[in-house]
C-alpha cells in the first residue's frame, strides 16, 4: 500500500521550514502607521493567522503520515507453519487482533464450502465422505477464491498451516499467491504429544482447551470432545507426514521463513511473531 507522504530524511525538516514561512507571514513589510489604513492592518492580521493554521495543518498532516507508515511498513500477507499442536490456532487470534489480517484455515473453509453447497465444497464432500484426502487441485481453487474476496484484498490475509506440502507450496506461486512472510513454530515432539493427548474441543463455540494448560470453565467439561486422533499413535503418525513435508516448505519460502521457538508461553511466542512481522 502507497502513502503519499514525506520521506523521513523530508520530515525532519519539515518544522524549521515551515517556521520560516510562518515567520515571513506574519511579519509583513513595514510602513509608517501614520499611512497603514485601518483596513490595511486588519488584512494584515487575518493573512497572519491564516500563515499559523497552515503550518499547523502541515505538522498535524507530517504527524500522520509517520504514524501510517509504521503500520503499512508491518508485514501483511503471512503463513503460519508448524506440527499439529505447536500452537498455530493460538497465535493466529493474536495475529488476526493485532494486525487485523483475514485468517484463513483450510479445515474451517472446507467444513464451509460443503456446508455451503458449493462447486468445490461438493467435490470436497465426495473424498471427505470417503475418508479420502481432498485432492490439491480443490484446495487450491477454494483458496483462491477465498483470497480474491474483499476482505483479504483489503486486511490481508493469514494462511493458517497451509501450504502443507512442496506441491502446495508451487501451486500457490502458480497462482501468484506471495507471503510477506513465513511463521514456522518449532516444538520438540514428546511436548506435541502431551498437548494433543491432552486437548478437548467445544462443540459449540469451536474452541479449544486443554486439561493441564488451559482447562475449560466448570460448567462446559461434560459437553466437550475428545477427537478420536487425538491419541500417541495418532500423533506420532501425524507428525512423521509433518516432517516428511517440512523440508520441502523450507526451500519453497527459504527467503520469508522465519523459525521461532514454540515451546514457551504463548505471550513470548506472540512477541517473537510480532518483531518478525514488523522486520
Amino acid at each position: 500500500m502507497e502513502v503519499a507522504c514525506a520521506s523521513r530524511a523530508t520530515l525532519m525538516v519539515n518544522a524549521p521550514q515551515m517556521r520560516r514561512s510562518q515567520s515571513s507571514v506574519a511579519a509583513p513589510a513595514r510602513m509608517p502607521a501614520a499611512k497603514m489604513s485601518m483596513s490595511a492592518r486588519v488584512a494584515s492580521q487575518k493573512e497572519a493567522v491564516r500563515g499559523v493554521a497552515i503550518s499547523a495543518k502541515q505538522q498535524k498532516h507530517t504527524v500522520a503520515c509517520r504514524a501510517t507508515r509504521l503500520v503499512v511498513d508491518a508485514s501483511k500477507n503471512t503463513i503460519i507453519a508448524g506440527a499439529p499442536a505447536s500452537g498455530k490456532g493460538t497465535q493466529c487470534e493474536g495475529i488476526v487482533e493485532t494486525y487485523g489480517l483475514t485468517h484463513i484455515s483450510t479445515g474451517d473453509m472446507l467444513r464451509a464450502a460443503v456446508k455451503a453447497g458449493t462447486e468445490a465444497g461438493k467435490a470436497a464432500k465426495g473424498f471427505m465422505d470417503a475418508g479420502a484426502l481432498v485432492p490439491d487441485e480443490v484446495i487450491i481453487a477454494m483458496v483462491k477464491d477465498r483470497l480474491n474476496e474483499e476482505d483479504c484484498k483489503k486486511n490481508g490475509w493469514l494462511l493458517d498451516g497451509f501450504p502443507r506440502t512442496g506441491a502446495q507450496a508451487k501451486a500457490l506461486e502458480d497462482i501468484g499467491v506471495e507471503p510477506d512472510k513465513v511463521i514456522l513454530l518449532n516444538v520438540p515432539d514428546d511436548v506435541l504429544v502431551e498437548r494433543v493427548v491432552g486437548r478437548r474441543s467445544d462443540p459449540e463455540t469451536g474452541k479449544i482447551y486443554h486439561l493441564t494448560f488451559f482447562p475449560p470453565p466448570a460448567e462446559i467439561v461434560d459437553r466437550l470432545v475428545h477427537r478420536s486422533d487425538d491419541t500417541e499413535e495418532a500423533c506420532r503418525a501425524r507428525l512423521k507426514m509433518y516432517y516428511s513435508n517440512l523440508e520441502a516448505i523450507k526451500t519453497a519460502y527459504a527467503a520469508k521463513i522465519v523459525a521461532i521457538d514454540g515451546n514457551q508461553d504463548k505471550k513470548v511466542v506472540g512477541d517473537l511473531i510480532a518483531e518478525a512481522l514488523a522486520a
